[in-house]
């Protein structure tokens, strides 16, 4: 029985002959059997599928399965996603999670295997994801690449086990990702040389510019986080080749309203050459990365989207493999998650275990900034006091991070900018070892916060004396399979309950969870302590 043929007409955005036509795309099975160019065609444009080119899914807090249901409403077609969060809870077993879940749905997912699982040997993660498990994950066909090498010290100076991980990808003739911001000069060329062929921590154009000159393609990032596609744009226009775009983390609020498709409509609608940026969007990422995803020829898998205009970008249609995913607002197939998977071994605190006692010096403190991956450190004397608390009128609050898979001490440090007058939130979703963390205005809540993840087996919590809210996250303590939608709609109650603390972030939560991220400056706090990036060694809390 031959396959039926299905009929799509409407403006066709061609990106390889550059030009926009009236057209009919003639759909067989999973590929595209015919493009016929016609007199005219309804008022709609059909475009290749976007390409997210670098992405967490976990950052999200929902399952492959439940992210699919909002990408397609957004045109997302494939994803170029890093397993890296779920693999430093549970290893191996959590990037294979993260695959057959995928498998449930029709969005593409191409998976990398995650390079630095324990990103850094100064936290205590999960898991560990050494050579002989990379080697065993690039032989599969479902790992794409050798995902983001945040590692550049190891490159540099030659750690051995880093060093194998990448011989391994260019055994299995699979592309390396990078993760290097700021490295610049001799040290970036030997980071380059060594094989690393993409960087999406470019915050300069001077720094993209130079990664470029050395023959790595430049993501440029925007999601809820990092945002440099204002800084960046300038390369769509100068490398139109060289470009993608990426969302890195795309928290549940914003994946809800947009994801790559604003970023196209946006640089459109500032004047970029629609086919330039269409094309950052789609060819660049399927050829660097060899994904059979279509890109709008004879004989492509038909992967494509029906927006209304180029500016807008609202998408009305979305089809994978020939069949239509989405379509005036519904998504037309269904998700059933499997059996979750978690690793939870933690303790409920105490008031008393999170004591600081005064020592002679000033005290290191974070100084965290909205919106910025990069701290600062601030020295603060508390003054001839016995034990040290918040001081809430300085805006120096207290910050612990409480490990969640030995059951260690919990670690503790101060911290500036968030602006709490009262309360405590905490969250499990802390990267990159997500363990537990937590800021708060006073030693009670924080405690009371803590014990709510901990109860949850991971999750977010607010809680001001009496006032407690909380979402479970019950996949590796990072995820839910409830929708996007339900997820955005309880994490923005939550965010909105922060606020209502005093903190005038938008986004404290996104915020919170970057301040145990050890491998990007300045000052940072693991499970183990204080931690300078710069130096990449712990620190006291006393100077």
């Amino acid at each position: 029985m031959k396959d039926e043929i299905i009929k799509i007409s409407g403006k066709l955005v061609d990106i390889h002959k550059r030009k926009i036509y009236p057209a009919s795309i003639y759909l067989s099975g999973e590929i595209i059997r015919e493009i016929r160019e016609e007199s005219n065609a309804p008022d709609k444009f059909i475009l290749p599928g976007f390409v997210d080119a670098h992405i967490h899914i976990e950052s999200s807090m929902v399952t492959p399965g439940a992210f699919a249901g909002a990408a397609v409403k957004q045109g997302t077609t494939a994803v170029v996603s890093d397993p890296h969060e779920i693999a430093n809870v549970l290893g191996k077993e959590g990037v294979d999670y993260m695959i057959n879940d995928s498998e449930k749905v029709p969005l593409k997912f191409y998976f990398g295997a995650p390079s630095c699982v324990p990103a850094t040997s100064f936290e205590t993660s999960g898991a560990e994801i050494n050579v002989e498990d990379i080697d065993i994950m690039l032989g599969n066909p479902d790992i794409r690449f050798l995902s983001e090498m945040m590692n550049f010290p190891g490159v540099i100076f030659n750690d051995g086990s880093v060093l194998k991980k990448i011989d391994s990808a260019k055994k299995h003739g699979k592309k390396i990702d990078g993760h290097a911001p700021g490295l610049r000069g001799e040290m970036l060329k030997k980071y380059v040389s060594a094989g690393i062929t993409t960087d999406h921590e470019c915050s300069t154009l001077e720094e993209a510019r130079e990664k470029l000159s050395l023959g790595m393609k430049i993501l440029i990032r925007e999601g809820s986080a990092a945002r440099n596609l204002d800084s960046l744009k300038e390369l769509v226009r100068t490398n139109p080749e060289d470009v993608m775009l990426c969302s890195d983390d795309l928290h549940p609020e914003m994946l809800r309203e947009r994801h790559i498709n604003k970023l196209v409509s946006s640089l459109i609608s500032e004047g970029f050459d629609p086919y330039n940026v269409i094309r950052c969007a789609t060819i660049n990422p399927a050829m660097h990365y060899g994904l059979d995803c279509g890109l709008l020829r004879p004989g492509d898998k038909a992967d494509l989207i029906v927006v209304d205009s180029l500016e807008s970008m609202n998408v009305s249609e979305t089809w994978i493999d020939g069949k239509k995913v989405f379509e005036n607002g519904r998504v037309v197939f269904d998700y059933i998650p499997g059996k979750k998977v978690n690793r939870f071994v933690c303790s409920a605190i105490s008031a008393e275990d999170i004591k600081v006692k005064k020592l002679p010096g000033k005290i290191r403190v974070i100084e965290a900034v909205e919106g910025e991956l990069i701290t600062g450190t601030y020295l603060w004397d508390p003054g001839n006091i016995d034990v040290i608390t918040a001081d809430v009128e300085s805006d120096i609050l207290k910050i612990v991070v409480k490990d969640r898979y030995k059951d260690f001490p919990a670690a503790v440090g101060f911290i500036r900018g968030f602006g709490l007058k009262k309360g405590a939130f905490a969250s499990s979703v802390a990267h990159d070892s997500h363990n537990i963390i937590c800021v708060g205005a006073s030693d009670e809540d924080i405690v009371e916060a803590i014990n709510a993840v901990i109860k949850m087996k991971g999750g977010l919590s607010a809680v001001s004396g009496n006032l407690k809210k909380t979402l479970t996250l019950d996949i590796a303590g990072i995820m839910s399979t409830r929708s996007v939608d339900e997820i955005a709609a309880a994490y923005q109650d939550l965010s909105e309950t922060v606020m209502s603390f005093g903190t005038l972030m938008k986004a404290p939560f996104m915020t919170l969870s970057f301040m145990a991220l050890l491998v990007i400056p300045e000052l940072k706090i693991g499970d183990k302590g204080l931690f300078d990036v710069k130096e990449f060694r712990l620190v006291s809390l006393f100077i």
